[in-house]
This record gives structure tokens, C-alpha cells and sequence, in this order.
């Protein structure tokens, strides 16, 4: 029965392990709405993420500093979606936030070009209306590094290799595309809104 502790001193207690989503739900019905994800005892992490003992929670909301950071890392999972939609055959490498803005380092054989980037933006804006939702799962290693040398991301398969034997490989869905990642993520890609410019 974990006992959650609210910024404001308040407990909550549930029967069992209990998702961010459950938390902010039974808070209310604004605060379902407003929650994209949720700090546990300081870590930031996915709503979706059960809880089963006693935590200190915090939700993050766009209203929160923490909040740009995650729409820009969501921002880089679409971007590199969007890519591998209208180029196919581009392999992905890494891709986070930055203190600007976000990018993703890419690998094909034509170098992009002024010219491609109002097309990509295009398909992140039809992504982001989707609203497909970030799933987290935890993957076998080995199985990880065969499912990535298989689709040709060989930097994929590489990038789990040089991971420590003790980290746990995750990859997040969106619809059908998916990517490693250590996360956290938003509720889905409608969370990142429209206020973003490829350059």
C-alpha cells in the first residue's frame, strides 16, 4: 500500500503499485488533463511508470521549466520518424534536447538539404496530430542488438553494445515507430504542440 507524498505535505494511499496517471486522476480531473509526467523521489519519469512504495511525486506540467525540456525531446523522436518516413533507409543515431532546441544525427548517403526541411517538419506536424502514445519497454539485450542489425541501424545495435551490462535497455514506442531510449517521455506526441521551427 504505497503512501504518496504530495508537494503540498499531503498522503495519498492506494491498494497497490499505482501509475502517475492513477495519482493525478484521483487528485482530479484537472490535473489528469494538465500532467505530462511525474518527478519520484526527484527522478523524472513516465506517468504510465507504476509506483509501489512509499514516494514523494511531483507532476510536471508545461507550466514547469522541466516541461520544455521533455516537448523537446519528444520533438526529437517525431523529427527522426518523420525522416525515416520520407527518406527510408535513414539510420538514426542519437537524438536529444539541447539548450535551443533539439536535433538527431543521421546517417544516409544523399546529406540533407535546405530544401528537405519544410517536407520533414510537414510529417512532424502530421506525427504530433496522431497523437500516438510513448510507450516504454524493456528489451533483452542481445534481442535489442539483433532487432536493430536487422533493420540496417547498425549505430543502434552498436550504441546498446557500449551500454554497461547493468543498464536496462529500453525502447519507446509511438505507434508503430520506436527507438532506444532511456526516456522519460510525455503522455504522447500531442503533447508537443506546434511551436517549433526546423533549422
Amino acid at each position: 500500500m504505497p503512501a504518496i507524498t504530495l508537494p503540498d505535505g499531503s498522503v495519498r494511499s492506494f491498494e497497490g503499485a499505482v501509475t502517475g496517471t492513477t495519482i493525478a486522476a484521483a487528485i482530479g480531473p484537472g490535473l489528469a488533463r494538465a500532467a505530462l509526467a511525474m518527478e519520484v523521489n526527484g527522478k523524472q519519469m513516465d506517468l504510465s511508470r507504476e509506483i509501489a512504495e512509499d514516494s514523494a511525486v511531483k507532476f510536471i506540467t508545461r507550466k514547469d521549466d522541466a516541461a520544455l525540456e521533455m516537448i523537446r525531446h519528444d520533438a526529437a523522436h517525431v523529427l527522426a520518424e518523420a525522416v525515416q518516413e520520407l527518406f527510408p533507409g535513414t539510420q538514426v543515431t542519437i537524438g536529444p534536447s539541447i539548450e535551443n532546441g533539439f536535433y538527431y544525427d543521421f546517417y544516409r548517403n544523399e546529406p540533407f538539404t535546405p530544401a528537405d526541411l519544410p517536407a520533414i517538419e510537414g510529417k512532424m506536424r502530421e506525427i504530433i496530430g496522431r497523437n500516438a502514445g510513448f510507450e516504454r519497454e524493456e528489451w533483452d539485450r542481445e534481442e535489442a542488438i539483433k532487432f536493430f542489425e536487422a533493420r540496417g541501424e547498425r549505430f543502434k545495435a552498436e550504441l546498446i553494445r557500449d551500454l554497461p551490462e547493468s543498464e536496462t535497455i529500453t525502447i519507446y514506442r509511438q505507434g508503430e515507430w520506436l527507438d532506444l531510449c532511456r526516456g522519460p517521455h510525455m503522455r504522447g506526441t500531442g503533447d508537443i504542440g506546434s511551436g517549433f521551427k526546423l533549422m
